[in-house]
C-alpha cells in the first residue's frame, strides 16, 4: 500500500508539473484539494454522518495543515526544478519519519532499520550529486515539504488505529479546500480544456495516493514503512524522463538502484527475520 501510494503521488506530481505553467501553482493546489474533496464526498455520502465524527479534531486539523504545506512547497518546487531533483531532496523525509517515530511514538529503531535508512540516504546523495545545480534556493522548497510531510506521517500514525481511514481523508480534503478556496480567487487563471483534464487527473491520483498512504501508516509501523518512500525517486525519475525529457544520468540510475536495494533489504529482514 505504501508503494502504491507513492506511485500515485508521483503521477500526481508529474501531472502538476505539466499543469502549473498553464494556470499557476495556487489554482493547481486548489484543484488537487477540491477534486479530492468532491470524490471523497461522493464515495462516503451514504455514511457521511458517521465519517465526519472524529476523536481527534485538533490533530486532524493539524495533520491537514501539514499535508497542505508539504503539497504547496513541493508543487512550487517541481515547477522550478527538475522532477527527479525535487524527489531526491524530498527523500530525506523517511529519515525524519523513522527518527520521529522513535522519539515521539516509542517505536523501536533497531540496527537493521538504521542500516536500511543509511544505505537509502547514500543512494539519495548519489542521485543529488552534491555541488551540482540542484542546490539552489529553490531546493529549499522540497526540503520544507519533506519536513511537513514527515510530521504529517507521524500524526497519521498517531490517529490511525482509532480513526476510520475515510475520516482522515475527509478532513485532509476539507481543511485544504476551505483555506485554498479563500485564496484562489486572487490568483485564478481560466483553465482551458486540457487544463481541466489535468486538474481532474491530479485530483484522482492525489486522492488514491492519500488513501493508500493513510491505510499503510494505520496498519504498519512508521519506521518500517519509511524506506519504501524512496521508491518515489525511481518513479519521479522515470516520469521526468518519459514526460519532460529530463534524462537521468548514470549516477541517478545508480542511486535509484541503491535506494531500491535498501528498501528491499529492510522488507526482507523484517519479513523473514529469525
Amino acid at each position: 500500500m505504501m508503494i502504491l501510494g507513492i506511485l500515485c503521488f508521483t503521477l500526481m506530481d508529474a501531472t502538476v508539473k505539466a499543469l502549473a505553467p498553464r494556470i499557476g501553482v495556487l489554482p493547481t493546489l486548489w484543484a488537487r484539494y477540491a477534486g479530492q474533496m468532491l470524490l471523497v464526498v461522493i464515495l462516503i455520502a451514504p455514511r457521511l454522518r458517521r465519517v465526519v465524527r472524529t476523536q481527534y479534531p485538533r490533530l486532524q486539523f493539524l495533520r491537514s495543515l501539514l499535508l497542505m504545506g508539504a503539497t504547496g512547497f513541493f508543487f512550487t518546487g517541481i515547477s522550478l526544478i527538475p522532477l527527479g531533483d525535487a524527489a531526491a531532496l524530498m527523500a530525506v523525509n523517511p529519515v525524519m519519519i523513522t527518527l520521529g517515530a522513535a522519539l515521539f511514538l516509542g517505536e523501536p529503531l533497531g540496527p537493521r532499520r538504521i542500516t536500511g535508512i543509511a544505505i537509502a540516504m547514500i543512494g539519495a546523495m548519489i542521485v543529488i550529486q552534491p555541488g551540482s545545480g540542484v542546490f539552489s534556493v529553490y531546493a529549499l522548497l522540497p526540503l520544507a515539504a519533506a519536513v511537513c510531510y514527515s510530521a504529517y506521517a507521524l500524526l497519521t500514525r498517531r490517529v490511525g488505529p482509532d480513526e476510520d481511514v475515510w475520516t482522515s481523508l475527509f478532513y485532509t480534503g476539507l481543511v485544504g479546500t476551505i483555506l485554498l478556496s479563500l485564496a484562489v480567487p486572487f490568483a485564478w487563471v481560466p483553465p482551458d480544456a486540457t487544463s481541466w483534464m489535468l486538474m481532474a487527473i491530479a485530483a484522482v491520483f492525489g486522492t488514491l495516493g492519500q488513501l493508500f498512504i493513510i491505510r499503510s501508516f494505520s496498519s504498519g509501523e512508521a519506521a518500517m514503512l519509511a524506506p519504501y518512500s524512496y521508491t518515489g525517486l525511481i518513479f519521479a525519475t522515470l516520469w521526468g524522463a518519459v514526460l519532460f525529457d529530463e534524462i537521468p544520468d548514470r549516477w541517478t540510475l545508480l542511486g535509484a538502484l541503491v535506494i531500491a536495494g535498501a528498501g528491499l533489504y529492510v522488507w526482507h529482514r523484517e519479513t523473514y527475520r529469525q
